[in-house]
């Protein structure tokens, strides 16, 4: 009794706490002592009335529980209970000491509730402290150092009743020199689950253990036939390396039963990670590590044991916003095409990396809060279930007792409402071991209360935060295995819960438009950002219809753009926004690689003559269907192929330039303007056009005539030239005589042929200097003499 009044902060008189210190047995030494201090003690009273309220609520030392072993006791259990003290008023405590101490079963949820809430007050500390050697002293606590204590007990010792949820507190009392009498100066209140023995019935637990990321990878994939993958960042690597965030999630969930829960993206990324892979570096890209490709062959191979012969849940490829897209995006052309694009590619994604069969039937709004225009996008796509919450969903019929996930809410579509205090309990920050330990025990307590509300067997579904931290991982790997352990609770798949019988009494009406949470509306991808993945989609409808093989940039730039719709965006706008610049802007830099060079102004000379156009494509792949117009804005001044335009078809290897000749015809002399410009063959412009001028210069018979005297004088140039060389040749064979002329070309048994030739050369001179007959090539009339020419005649005279 004299700990329950010191404890509600009743000023003790120093007669009495040495009479109990002691433990003397005289009835009548108290009273006396206490008669005789009264006045004392009352005056200490109430000069530290006000101090001692302010240690009653908040407490001068803060009490750390950091573990509390085993989570949930049973029969013939030894409970361990360790943590840190820590002083932090500007006194030092003396005559300290750490208790424990036991309140009242808590018999309902809301109950659990209030008192966690609670949990660092020392006004809700009530219940008397545990007697005997169940304590840790202190000599003294110096402000500001944190002293360590454990304390075992056995479970037998605690005196607890039947099954059910007590309220577990760990206190520090002690003196300070302001206030010499012993009262709680701290304290840190949990919940100790207590199951005697095995449940008559059992809840059906279904935990899902989310593996999802945040968006790594970008649209580029390099210029070369490899397409190798380019990241945004290293911090997928970071993630799958040991003590990583995915590391842990893995490492925890292999030993778990637990319904796994994968983003094929996520799947895809890591799978692009083991081989060659580039990271984006400002306005450039840098090689990846060797290294992060082991992690991510490691990282694979481990989740591939992890989930093998386990239950694999798939979301759509990247974990599209259900509810942005129901709330912003379905009066946007084409937004729920890409849903389900993003669909069709799982299974095929998780069935070759993880080489299981996943579950595709299910969808998971952001934070199951649901909506009608949420689940007729969720079930768009070829799901028929979908993934609530509690808090979204709510009782409305008045159940005493938390009913089954499975409601069925009409279009043959299944609603599994997860329960939203079990899935909450590990939000926050858990980075201190006595943040995590109050959250298992809160989760196990909410689970033991659950369980005892009814004698009627249930499915119970925890749907957690898509994306744990490591520390939180590891509080809920705490508490999952606490209930593989516990007397209470069993496993069951997700399919099974979903199929389960529904409760009749539960709710089955989703709520209006007009009550989503306006905290998770204002986190929402805008209507903007649709309009922007459309054009984008329609920028890729144009390019790739002129592609060799279209897969090769439909692939990624589809993939990208489910991304871009990723519920990994919500509270990252900058961020979602940057990105789906940086893939609109790297399709226009592709589409840019296939274009027409530019032309300077061209001279046309004469009637008709071709005007070449260059193409030119530095794309790694050919590009063809494509149809190359020429445009005349003159054309009665220039024709075109016969017309005002002409085009021709273009196929244009990857790496390599195409010139195309167009047949053009004057009309008149002066500038016509020609456009030329690619085209789809739908008939769409493809690419910027290229405008220049042709200056037409139209040719006259007179400059014919001028044109034509001019060869005429080059040939006579030419045949005088031959001539002089032919008498040169006459004169050497005369001046050497007989014995130097040839046989066939009247030797000394033809000496008549030489002479035959000189009568004919000189006949031709005669006709060269002719006038009438100069450009004649051959002879028409008789030589005027057949007697050859003198020695060095010329034959110009």
């Amino acid at each position: 009794m004299a700990e329950a009044a010191d404890f509600q902060g009743t000023s003790p008189s120093p007669a009495r706490r040495w009479l109990r210190r002691t433990g003397a047995l005289l009835a009548g030494a108290p009273l006396l002592a206490g008669l005789c201090q009264l006045p004392a003690a009352t005056s200490a009273h109430a000069a530290g009335q006000s101090s001692a309220q302010a240690a009653a609520d908040s407490g001068t030392v803060s009490v750390a529980l950091d573990t509390l072993s085993p989570s949930a006791p049973t029969d013939g259990d030894t409970l361990t209970v360790s943590g840190t003290v820590t002083n932090n008023g500007k006194q030092t405590v003396t005559d300290a000491h750490v208790g424990l101490r036991v309140g009242s079963e808590l018999t309902t949820r809301s109950a659990v509730d209030s008192a966690a809430r609670n949990s660092g007050s020392t006004q809700s500390v009530t219940s008397p402290e545990i007697g005997g050697k169940y304590v840790e002293e202190f000599s003294k606590l110096t402000p500001g150092v944190a002293e360590s204590f454990s304390i075992s007990v056995p479970v037998d010792e605690l005196d607890l009743g039947g099954s059910g949820v007590y309220p577990f507190a760990v206190s520090l009392s002690g003196e300070t020199a302001a206030q010499p009498w012993e009262q709680v100066l701290g304290a840190r209140s949990t919940f100790l689950p207590w199951q005697s023995g095995e449940a008559d019935t059992k809840t059906k637990t279904t935990y899902l253990w989310p593996l999802i990321s945040t968006v790594h990878m970008t649209a580029e994939t390099g210029s070369n036939e490899q397409q190798t993958p380019v990241f945004l960042n290293d911090d997928l690597a970071k993630e799958i390396a040991p003590g990583g965030r995915l590391d842990q999630l893995v490492s925890l969930g292999k030993d778990l039963d637990v319904t796994w829960v994968v983003d094929p993206d996520l799947l895809a990324s890591v799978d692009a990670m083991t081989n060659t892979y580039r990271v984006k570096s400002g306005n450039a890209t840098r090689p990846g590590s060797q290294q992060n490709q082991r992690l991510a062959g490691q990282w694979l191979a481990k989740l591939q044991d992890a989930v093998a012969d386990k239950e694999v849940v798939a979301l759509p490829f990247a974990d599209p916003d259900l509810a942005s897209l129901a709330h912003n995006g379905t009066g946007v052309t084409g937004s729920l095409s890409r849903l389900n694009e993003a669909t069709d590619v799982v299974t095929n994604t998780v069935e070759t990396i993880l080489h299981v069969k996943p579950t595709t039937d299910f969808a998971w709004p952001v934070e199951g809060a649901v909506d009608p225009s949420i689940v007729k996008v969720a079930t768009s796509a070829g799901a028929d279930k979908v993934i609530a919450r509690s808090d979204s969903l709510q009782e409305t019929g008045g159940l005493p007792y938390t009913p089954s996930a499975a409601r069925p809410i009409g279009g043959g579509t299944t609603a599994v409402v997860a329960d939203s205090r079990l899935s909450t309990a590990f939000q926050g920050d858990l980075l201190k071991a006595s943040a995590a330990t109050l959250s298992v025990q809160q989760f196990l307590a909410q689970s033991l209360t659950l369980n005892l509300q009814t004698d009627k067997q249930r499915s119970i579904v925890v749907a957690p935060q898509r994306m744990p931290s490591a520390r939180q991982a590891q509080a809920m790997a705490e508490a999952v295995t606490a209930l593989q352990g516990g007397t209470w609770s069993q496993f069951q798949e997700l399919t099974a819960a979903a199929t389960a019988k529904p409760d009749p009494g539960a709710t089955t009406k989703v709520p209006s438009t007009s009550k989503y949470p306006s905290s998770l509306r204002k986190q929402e991808l805008p209507r903007s950002a649709f309009e922007q993945i459309a054009g984008t989609q329609e920028k890729l409808d144009s390019f790739k219809v002129i592609l060799a093989n279209q897969s090769r940039v439909v692939t990624p730039f589809g993939r990208a753009m489910n991304r871009e719709m990723s519920t990994s965006w919500r509270g990252r706008a900058t961020e979602a926004t940057i990105f789906r610049n940086d893939v609109q802007e790297y399709l226009t830099g592709l589409t840019g690689q296939v274009d027409l060079i530019d032309k300077s102004e061209t001279k046309l000379s004469g009637r008709s003559a071709t005007i070449p156009v260059t193409v030119q494509n530095n794309l790694v792949q050919g590009v063809d269907r494509l149809v190359l117009r020429l445009t005349s804005l003159s054309p009665k001044r220039l024709e075109i192929g016969g017309d005002s335009y002409y085009e021709q078809p273009i196929e244009v290897s990857g790496g390599h330039s195409q010139t195309v000749k167009f047949p053009t015809t004057a009309k008149a002399n002066g500038k016509a303007t020609v456009i030329a410009q690619l085209y789809t063959q739908d008939g769409q412009e493809y690419g910027n056009p290229v405008t220049f001028d042709v200056k037409v210069t139209e040719f006259t018979a007179t400059v014919m005539l001028v044109i034509g005297g001019g060869f005429l004088l080059l040939v006579l140039a030419g045949f005088r030239m031959y001539t002089q060389r032919k008498r040169a040749a006459a004169r050497e064979a005369e001046e050497d005589g007989p014995e130097g002329v040839d046989e066939a070309e009247g030797g000394p048994e033809n000496p008549e042929g030489l002479e035959d030739r000189l009568k004919e050369e000189s006949g031709t001179r005669a006709r060269a200097d002719d006038p009438e007959h100069q450009s004649d090539p051959t002879p028409d009339t008789p030589a005027e003499s057949a007697d050859p020419s003198g020695t060095g005649e010329r034959v110009d005279r």
